[in-house]
This record gives C-alpha cells, sequence and structure tokens, in this order.
C-alpha cells in the first residue's frame, strides 16, 4: 500500500507562458542563473590571469559607481522638472482664484494636467507599455527568475523618465519612487550589457558580464539605487531590496549595493546645495530630509500604547482592504486595456478630468478658519505654490485647510500633513474629505498607462487618517498630531505593502526623529501581522494577476504530499540527446519543441562480461547552445569526439553568451544534415538533479534558492536497463496553480498555512 502513487493523476500538467509585463502581454522564460559548467567554460576559467580577475572586480565596482551616479542625477532631473512644472501650473492658478476668476483657473489647471497626462499615456501605449506602472513586481520576478521581455530597454527607460515628469507633475494620485526604482534598474541592466541592443558597445571587458548571474547583481543595485533616490534613504534603498525584491543575497552585493546608494545621496546633496541659491527655479527649497519632524520632542505614556495599537490595526485591515479593492479594479482595467490603445488613452484621460475636478473643486466645500495668531514664525495665510497655510477663495486673514491638502504637490501635502504643532490647522471634516478623495483615487489611478507608484498615494491616504486619530486623542496623549500622521502612514505601508525593516528605516531617514524607532517598529509589526490574516501583499497580488510565475520563499503545504516523479509523470516525455547526436535530430528536436534544456545520455560501454544496454546521463545543454552549433556547422563527417583545439578553435565563452536566435533563422543543408554533432563539450555536466522520490516542496525550495532554469529528475534504482532520466521540471512546474490543475485532490488541502 505504501508503495502505491499518493495520487492519481486527472490530467497533464498545464503550462502557460504568457503574462503581462507593464501593460504588454509577453511571452515569459526563464533565466540562466545557473553556472553552465560545459569545458569551454572550465578553460576560459582556468585561463583566467590574476590581472583579468582584477578587471574584473574593478569593473563590478565601477558599474555600481555609475549605477549610483546616473540614478542620482536622473532623479534629480526628475525632481527640478516636476517641481517647476507643476511649480508653475499652481502658481498661475492661484493668481486666476485671487482674482477671483474661478472657472478659468479650473480651466487652465484641467488643460495642462490633460495634456501633461497625455503626453504621459501617449508614450507608454504608443512606444513602451512596458513603462507602465510601477515596475517593481517585474522587477522583483525578474530577480526571482523570470525573464521579463523589453523591461529594461533604452526606450523604456527614456518612457519612463518622461512618462513620471509628465504624470506626476500632471497632479495624478501617483509617486515617482515605484517609476525610479525601475529607472534605476534600467540603467544597471543597460550598463550591464553595453548599451541598447542596437548599439551595443563590444567592449572586451564587458564580456565578464555576458550573463544573467552578474546581470541580476547589478539590477539589485539599480533597484537600491532607485528607492534611495525616491526617499534620499541610502540604507532604507539596500533594506528595500534585500527584504522586497531580490530572491538571492549574499554579503559581496550588499556592499556593492550600499556603495551605490551612498553615490545617490552625494549627488542628490551637491545638486541641492547648488539650487539652494535660486539656480534651479522652484526647485531646492529642502534638503536631504524630505519630511523633517525632528523639531520636536517624542514622550510617551502607557496611555499611548492604545492609540499606537490601534493605528497598527487600523492600517493592517485598511491596507489588506486596499490591496482586495486595488485587485478587482485591476481587473476590471485589464478588460479595458484589451480592447486597444484608444481605451488605455481614453481611460487615463478620464481618470485626469476626475482628479482636476476633484482637487479644484472640493476646497470650495470647506469653511474658511482664522489665522491663529499665536503661531510666530509662520505667514498665515500664504498665497504662493508652497506653505501651510493656503489663503485659496478665503479673505484676509484666514486660509482655506483643504485647499492646502489638494491645491498643491503630493510631497508639499505630505510636508503639510506631517508639520509638527500645528493640532488646530486642520478640522476633522477637511480631514475626511482628504482620506476619503485619496481612497478613490488610489483605487482609479493605479492601473492607467502611465508610470506610477504605490508609495506616496499610500502615504497620503494612511496620513488623514493617523491624523484623525491623533485630534480624537487630543487631550489624552502628548504624541503630537503630526506624528500621529507619520504613524499612519507608516502602518498603511506596512498593510498593503507588508515589508517592515526597510519601511522603518525609510521612515526614519525621511523624518529624522530617532525617537520614533520603538513607536514605529511596534506599529509596523502589527500592521503587517494583522495585514497577513486577510490577503497577500499588493506586489504579491499583482505579480498573480499579470501571470508571472513568480516562486514564493514558502511551499505551500500540501506540496509534500506530492514527489517529483509523480509530477514527472504528468508531464510529456522527456526529450534527449545523445553525447554525439545527428544533426538532423538536433533540428527535428528544435523545431518540434520549445524546451529549453535537453539531457545529454550517452551509453557507457560495459566491463567484460556486464550486460549491454547500460546508460548515463552526460549533463545538460541548452538550446541556445545547439542554434550555435547549427549556426556556426560545426559538423563532424563521422560519429567521434573532438579535441579540445577544436572546440576552442570554433567557439568562445562570449558566443556561449549570446542569446536570441531562432531556429527558424538558421539554414541547414540536405548533406549537412547527415552529418554529426559532438555534444559533450557544450554539455553542462554539473547540472542540479534530484531522485524522484524528493517531495515537491523540497524541490521547489532548492530551485528557488540556487536560481535554476531546470532541473533533472533522476529515477531512484539506476541498472542496466534503466533510463538515466525520469524527467526535468521548470519554473512552471512548480506554480501551485498548475499542480492543482492536474492533481485535483491536492485542493482540499490548500487551505492550510504556509510553512515556516
Amino acid at each position: 500500500m505504501l508503495r502505491q502513487p499518493l495520487l492519481i493523476r486527472n490530467r497533464t500538467l498545464s503550462t502557460n507562458s504568457l503574462a503581462i509585463v507593464g501593460a504588454k502581454v509577453s511571452h515569459i522564460e526563464s533565466l540562466d542563473y545557473e553556472i553552465n559548467e560545459n569545458d569551454l567554460f572550465k578553460q576560459d576559467w582556468r585561463s583566467r590571469s590574476k590581472v583579468e580577475v582584477l578587471q574584473y572586480v574593478f569593473l563590478k565596482w565601477l558599474l555600481a559607481f555609475l549605477v549610483g551616479l546616473l540614478t542620482g542625477l536622473i532623479a534629480t532631473l526628475i525632481n527640478l522638472a516636476v517641481e517647476n512644472i507643476a511649480g508653475y501650473k499652481l502658481l498661475a492658478v492661484v493668481k486666476y482664484i485671487e482674482q477671483k476668476r474661478y472657472i478659468t483657473g479650473f480651466i487652465y489647471m484641467a488643460g495642462a494636467n490633460f495634456f501633461l497626462t497625455l503626453v504621459a499615456a501617449v508614450l507608454c501605449v504608443c512606444f513602451a507599455p512596458t513603462a507602465a506602472g510601477p515596475g517593481i513586481p517585474e522587477i522583483k520576478a525578474y530577480l526571482n527568475g523570470v525573464d521579463t521581455p523589453n523591461m529594461f530597454g533604452a526606450t523604456t527607460l527614456i518612457v519612463k523618465i518622461v512618462g513620471s515628469i509628465g504624470a506626476v507633475s500632471a497632479g495624478l494620485d501617483l509617486g515617482k519612487e515605484g517609476p525610479l526604482v525601475h529607472i534605476g534598474s534600467c540603467i544597471a541592466s543597460l550598463l550591464g550589457q553595453g548599451g541598447p541592443d542596437n548599439y551595443r558597445i563590444r567592449w572586451r571587458w564587458l564580456r565578464y558580464f555576458n550573463n544573467d548571474r552578474d546581470r541580476r547583481d547589478l539590477i539589485t543595485c539599480g533597484s537600491s539605487s532607485g528607492v534611495c533616490a525616491a526617499f534620499r534613504s541610502p540604507v532604507g534603498g539596500v533594506l528595500f531590496s534585500l527584504e522586497e525584491v531580490a530572491t538571492w543575497w549574499r554579503s559581496a552585493l550588499l556592499w556593492r549595493t550600499f556603495f551605490s546608494t551612498a553615490v545617490v545621496v552625494v549627488v542628490l546633496r551637491a545638486f541641492m546645495e547648488y539650487c539652494k541659491s535660486g539656480n534651479c527655479g522652484l526647485f531646492g527649497k529642502g534638503g536631504l530630509i524630505m519630511f523633517d519632524v525632528s523639531g520636536v520632542s517624542v514622550r510617551y505614556h502607557v496611555v499611548d500604547i492604545f492609540p499606537i495599537v490601534a493605528i497598527g490595526v487600523i492600517g493592517g485591515i485598511l491596507g489588506s482592504l486596499y490591496n482586495y479593492l486595488l485587485h478587482k479594479v485591476l481587473k476590471v482595467y485589464n478588460v479595458i486595456n484589451e480592447k486597444g490603445k484608444l481605451h488605455k488613452l481614453l481611460l487615463s484621460l478620464s481618470v485626469s478630468i476626475f482628479t482636476s475636478i476633484c482637487m479644484y473643486g472640493l476646497p470650495f466645500l470647506a469653511e474658511c478658519r482664522p489665522c491663529d495668531p499665536s503661531l510666530q514664525d509662520v505667514s498665515c495665510p500664504t498665497t504662493g505654490r508652497a506653505g501651510n497655510f493656503k489663503q485659496f477663495n478665503c479673505p484676509k486673514g484666514y486660509y482655506n485647510d483643504l485647499a492646502t491638502l489638494l491645491l498643491t504637490t503630493n510631497d508639499d501635502a505630505v510636508r503639510n500633513i506631517f508639520s509638527l504643532n500645528t493640532s488646530k490647522e486642520f478640522c476633522i471634516f477637511s480631514l475626511i474629505i482628504f482620506f476619503a478623495l485619496y481612497c478613490v483615487l488610489g483605487l482609479v489611478t493605479f492601473g492607467i498607462a502611465v508610470p506610477s507608484g504605490l508609495f506616496l498615494p499610500i502615504i497620503l491616504m494612511g496620513s488623514a487618517y493617523g491624523r484623525l486619530l491623533g485630534i480624537a486623542m487630543g487631550p489624552y496623549t502628548n504624541i503630537d498630531q503630526g506624528l500621529y500622521a507619520v504613524l499612519g502612514a507608516a502602518s498603511l505601508m506596512a498593510g498593503s505593502m507588508r515589508m517592515t525593516v526597510s519601511l522603518c528605516v525609510i521612515f526614519l531617514e525621511l523624518t529624522n526623529n530617532l525617537l520614533l524607532l520603538p513607536i514605529t517598529m511596534l506599529v509596523l509589526l502589527i500592521a503587517k501581522t494583522v495585514g497577513d490574516c486577510f490577503n497577500p501583499s499588493i506586489y504579491d497580488i499583482i505579480l498573480e494577476l499579470k501571470g508571472l510565475p513568480f516562486l514564493d520563499a514558502h511551499p505551500e503545504p500540501w506540496m509534500r504530499n506530492i514527489t517529483v516523479g509523480e509530477l514527472a509523470d504528468v508531464k510529456p516525455a522527456v526529450v534527449t540527446l545523445s553525447g554525439i547526436e545527428k544533426v538532423a535530430r538536433i533540428v527535428e528536436v528544435l523545431k518540434n519543441t520549445t524546451h529549453n534544456g535537453f539531457p545529454v545520455v550517452d551509453v557507457v560501454v560495459p566491463p567484460m562480461g556486464s550486460p549491454n544496454g547500460a546508460t548515463e546521463l552526460h549533463g545538460l545543454v541548452l538550446r541556445a547552445h545547439l542554434i550555435l552549433v547549427l549556426k556556426k556547422k560545426w559538423f563532424l563527417r563521422e560519429r567521434r569526439r573532438t579535441e579540445e583545439w577544436e572546440v576552442r578553435e570554433k567557439f568562445t565563452s562570449i558566443d556561449l553568451a549570446e542569446r536570441g536566435v531562432k531556429i527558424e533563422e538558421v539554414t541547414v543543408t540536405k548533406d549537412e544534415m547527415e552529418m554529426y554533432v559532438d555534444l559533450h563539450p557544450l554539455t553542462n555536466t554539473t547540472p542540479y538533479t534530484v531522485v524522484e522520490s524528493i517531495s515537491v516542496a523540497k524541490a521547489m525550495v532548492l530551485f528557488r534558492q540556487v536560481g535554476l532554469r531546470h532541473m533533472i529528475i533522476l529515477p531512484k534504482y539506476q541498472a542496466a536497463g534503466v533510463y538515466p532520466v525520469v524527467g526535468i521540471l521548470t519554473r512552471q512546474d512548480l506554480r501551485a496553480h498548475n499542480i492543482l490543475s492536474a492533481f485535483p485532490q491536492l485542493a482540499k488541502f490548500k487551505g492550510s498555512k504556509k510553512g515556516q
């Protein structure tokens, strides 16, 4: 009984290689993070001199420096453009309002926002669909081993930069933080491969980076630099990559990412010092600390524990609710976007008009409030683009608190709601309208065809209910309302994104108040715990919605009830090649299958007296290398093993790193079809293998942690007459959805919690 298979298959194991990358449906492949230890690789590794090893190390650090430098420069350019475009737009609107020309002011504001959104949307829809959205889920998938096509190209980078400037300047409820992470990753990828595909630099040193492993490390540096540039948070940027996007990590990578973020901070600081003298228009008023709340002493009492816990619980509940509703909205948007480019543009422009109406019209609902004469060194009311007490439509000596939050840039809105010692500035009615509006805008804006980030909308929503709780707790607490707003923003981010350590450090670097550390940690832990009880993080939901085959760190509990041998049984028979194979057989296999790796099996010459027919696994050969053999016409007229010099004469390690050639582009004559190819020198002789009796859970952990593309299944019993390969597993085979489609009986275990 125990030897019988645990499960009976329902149908064959299905796989789907299509996914949404950015806003475009693409064919998905996996990446080769595994070192391909064939004869050419071993020869290249042995022949490297000490100078070449030093070149490789030096180039790693040089590229890390360039990633930080360019990310810092582009982040400065984006901030400079956004502050000036949005600033001069708001100054013109305020001028019309002062003249009581309210309709003209609205037309000007809505028209400017419409045009800026149109520019961003047209670029994304027509030139680079992968530039839409934040890009963080796709980066997370790439670092997990999923090849996301056209995600890091030069066109995507340019559209992401210009589109981010347009979308943020248009006053849409989105941030530039997510796009900056994507921009940093694009820069890293382009530097590692020597530039765009059509204009690639064939520098000899760059041959060291013609592999997915080093490109992965560079993109990790790029994502850290992007977060650092967005929040001016170097340590937070490193921890963000470690906690949220990176699947594979090591200490050497930690040093390089920290070096990249340090370069970003130096660049940002240098430009801010330069811009303080007024050389950059409206940009340069702030410093490295974006939302400074260091000017207040934080004192806790026992009674403060209750509102802090309440903020954490509310953040977890609202964060999971936001994830649930956003999932539904994105499903609707996917249906709309599938109808074509025009529908994508109309959706983006409709959201822009709705946002302009709300931002301009809602402040008229708020009552004018008199300026507090006790406030020292504060101008009230203010009529410029920034400031805490916007006059808007109010008489002299009065201000409109809702206009202070809405008729400004998103960064200034955060500064205003985080402001300290302003307990009487915002009334409850205005904060409720602000919170409700940003909840609606946060749901309808994310998913349109423009570059967008989730960080800032969530910060604005969270800060609103945090400040409301601060008002409710007013006489019972010593914590400032501005600090309640900070804690509210942190709790909602933890409740939605499920990050803790990196968020804690980012908020400390954003607000410059180390005294917030204990209560921030408590709020983040509570919010994440509560949120985890309801649904996954927002990025995991987007990954699932886009169909990207991301492998989670923890396998499902029911995966221990099935073996990889049973998975192999429901797959088509494995396609193998001989060590010395006929050209016709190779062409047939490449044309009739889509596999990217093929086990190479050799017939063993038996000792005297042993039975014939024994075979052994020699290794794994990649599809790209087979196509390269056909392209270079490295054929033999007779069946024989080649010498080492014959291989080195025809191939280099740089050749083996090339990708992208298809079998349809290669021509083979009828005479060549009868020739042979010696696959031994190109075969990875040390592929990762597992025995057929191992559980799927264990195999998935190994597959993910090592960063594999193929995993060969070996028979438990090996003897003459037993074929040496049972099957081969890929990323798609280990996805829970695909396994459940073949083994529906496992669904009854699905409700169990994942193991740690």
